[in-house]
């Protein structure tokens, strides 16, 4: 790649092109082409020079949001009478829950130099998020709580801005707490990465010491952007939203080329074509600028119709290129993510289908990773199997549907996909137990198990150990940190881990033990359908895939949760967890009794047994055909069946 500034003093040769321009006036309009274009050829490799592309990576709650705010005071970006905690987290459950659900490009200027930050997620289930931050930048600010230490997700995006070829720069934050220990987690920090404890910089997000030095760093040590200004548009992009108003934006960054507004575009995966209506650049709000050059990131307003037609990871290019014939290569882009958490949404009320159907469309919308398919039940009725990246992935879309669009839901237990051979060789995938085929035509069930990860003090790991074990897990490598953090990684069914996994680990280890995951492999496992039923119904939405060993513990444990959370009826109600027809668990909530004979002062005791058998037979008839109704928390019973 040529990066060195072309002269524009040099007055090129013009005899051969005065006849072909008209003389001396055309060798004088080429001489006038040929400044502008040099001229313009050296803006682009200038604005390379000084420009740097970074993103903040953490463990959650370790202050990366915070830290970007001082950033955006310091350079000035945002005026201090405008600012608020957690600027670049735009939506209200971002600021409820104090994390970061989606990434937020901004451009900020630092002493003549142009830094666009992206800031990322923390939470184990964005990490998708991350790794298409990662790959629109050259450097990544690594922030570890100097009063907690490195932590699993700490680990996993250090792992993936390697992989990435990213310049890191360990970043200490919370130097300002009384129970911060710097010393010891820059030693923890040095020894994952290779360097020196001293060339750690140490700062406070919420103060804003050390927030400068941060900056000079990233400008000395982030590469600059590589590309070529003049070669044909090739852009990434990193993510894309859908504006009610203007449409399909596309977030990218300029690998080669400048794009401008107006200009006609193609995508190079779908191949679908648009034009740039508006572009521009993130100050924090998108801010229109005349175009986008080699190296920075910015925003695209364009005219497609529909999200599907800009995915994410895509190469963007001029469609005048391709039609030249210019053969150019398509950008890495992304590996296409694979929800493997499922959840049954199903409205209250049939009239809010149509509702949820709509809800779901507009948040596929802004949500690469959420995938739905219609589903029916018998008993919750119609509604929709949606696809998650994890729990906390489930739960923000919920509450988003319940916020934003009004909806009354009821949300089945999570569970996973598995893959089913029956006797003829063919393979199904099935996302629900209702789905799974007689047991006589099955020839093999594989489950899909994770490769998972503990960060913990020395002291919890007998408990870590033991309740890998309990959830079937299988320990695979025992490692430490440092003297007093240990590592311990192992294999175990996501299925498992989906439950109350989390919870437990918070538990045993006091709150210091962190957790990442990825999906490994599917294995077979001897599985089998358990189902709940209530009042002798089999109730479809509670049935569940489980290992035959665990099996009746589970029921067990289901059964007694529903007999706290479904209300006591005027008859009894059986509840019982069967594997086909074998009743493996029973619990009974009891009949409230009316007192009958209240109304009675005195006389023969026949009146008081007449009055009673009549209640009886009432009671036995209202058991064949009185109906249950079932709360919804009572569909969710798995996510906390020990509670």
């Amino acid at each position: 790649m040529c990066t060195e500034v072309l002269p524009v003093s040099a007055k090129p040769a013009a005899t051969p092109f005065s006849a072909t321009m008209g003389g001396s006036q055309g060798g004088s309009d080429y001489y006038d082409m040929y400044l502008a274009v040099i001229s313009s050829y050296n803006q682009a490799l200038m604005n390379q020079s000084t420009t740097r592309n970074f993103c903040i990576i953490a463990h959650i709650d370790h202050g990366k949001s915070t830290l970007a705010d001082r950033m955006l005071e310091l350079t000035g970006t945002v005026q201090k009478r405008d600012m608020q905690a957690q600027l670049l987290d735009s939506m209200d459950l971002e600021r409820e829950k104090g994390i970061t659900i989606k990434l937020q490009p901004v451009k900020m200027k630092w002493n003549d130099y142009t830094l666009n930050l992206i800031d990322t997620p923390g939470h184990v289930d964005f990490s998708y998020e991350v790794s298409r931050s990662l790959a629109a930048c050259e450097g990544a600010v690594l922030v570890v709580d100097c009063s907690q230490g490195i932590q699993a997700q700490t680990l996993a995006n250090v792992y993936l801005a390697i992989e990435a070829g990213l310049e890191i720069i360990p970043v200490l934050n919370k130097i300002d707490l009384p129970a911060a220990d710097p010393e010891r987690v820059a030693g923890e920090v040095a020894s994952l990465l290779g360097c020196k404890p001293e060339t750690i910089l140490r700062v406070s997000g919420k103060t804003g010491a050390g927030v400068p030095e941060v900056l000079d760093a990233i400008v000395e040590q982030v590469p600059p952007p590589k590309g070529e200004p003049e070669a044909p548009l090739r852009a990434l992009i990193f993510d894309s939203i859908y504006d009610i108003h203007r449409g399909v934006i596309l977030f990218i960054r300029v690998v080669d080329g400048v794009i401008k507004r107006h200009d006609e575009l193609t995508l190079m995966a779908t191949r679908a074509e648009g034009l740039a209506v508006e572009v521009g650049t993130f100050a924090p709000k998108q801010t229109a600028t005349p175009e986008i050059l080699t190296g920075q990131i910015g925003y695209v307003v364009t005219n497609l119709k529909s999200i599907s037609e800009a995915r994410v990871g895509d190469t963007v290019t001029l469609e005048s290129a391709l039609a030249k014939g210019q053969q150019l290569e398509a950008l890495a882009g992304y590996r296409q993510v694979k929800p493997f958490v499922f959840a049954g949404f199903f409205p209250t009320s049939n009239e809010q289908y149509p509702a949820l159907k709509d809800a779901l469309e507009k948040l596929k919308l802004n949500d690469a990773a959420l995938v739905y398919e219609p589903e029916s039940s018998q008993v919750l009725g119609f509604g929709y199997r949606v696809g998650f990246l994890g729990l906390l992935h489930l739960e923000i879309i919920k509450e988003r549907l319940e916020r934003e669009y009004g909806l009354d839901m009821v949300v089945t237990s999570p569970s996973t996909d598995y893959i089913v051979r029956n006797t003829a060789g063919e393979e199904t995938t099935i996302r629900s137990a209702a789905d799974l085929p007689d047991p006589s035509n099955i020839q093999e069930v594989r489950e899909p198990w994770i490769k998972g990860e503990v960060v913990v003090p020395g002291d919890y790991i007998g408990g870590v150990i033991k309740l890998i074990n309990q959830i079937r897990g299988i320990q695979t490598n025992l490692s430490y940190v440092d003297e007093k953090l240990a590592l311990v990684a192992f294999d175990a069914p996501l299925a498992n881990v989906l439950t109350d996994f989390y919870d437990s680990l918070k538990s045993i280890t006091s709150g210091y033990g962190s957790f990442n995951y990825e999906l490994s492999d599917y294995r077979t496992e001897q599985l089998v359908r358990l189902d709940i039923l209530v009042a002798g119904d089999t109730v479809d939405a509670l049935s569940l895939i489980a290992h035959k060993d665990e099996a009746p513990r589970i029921g067990k444990q289901i059964v007694e949760k529903l007999k706290t959370l479904i209300p006591r009826q005027n008859f009894e109600v059986s509840l019982q967890a069967a594997i086909g027809g074998k009743i493996i668990a029973r619990e009974d909530v009891k009949a409230v009794r009316k007192d009958v004979i209240a109304k009675l002062y005195g006389g023969d005791v026949t009146r008081k047994n007449k009055l009673l058998d009549k209640q009886k037979k009432g009671k036995k008839r209202m058991k064949r055909v009185g109906k249950v109704d079932i709360p919804a928390e009572a569909f969710m019973v798995l996510v906390s069946k020990d509670n």
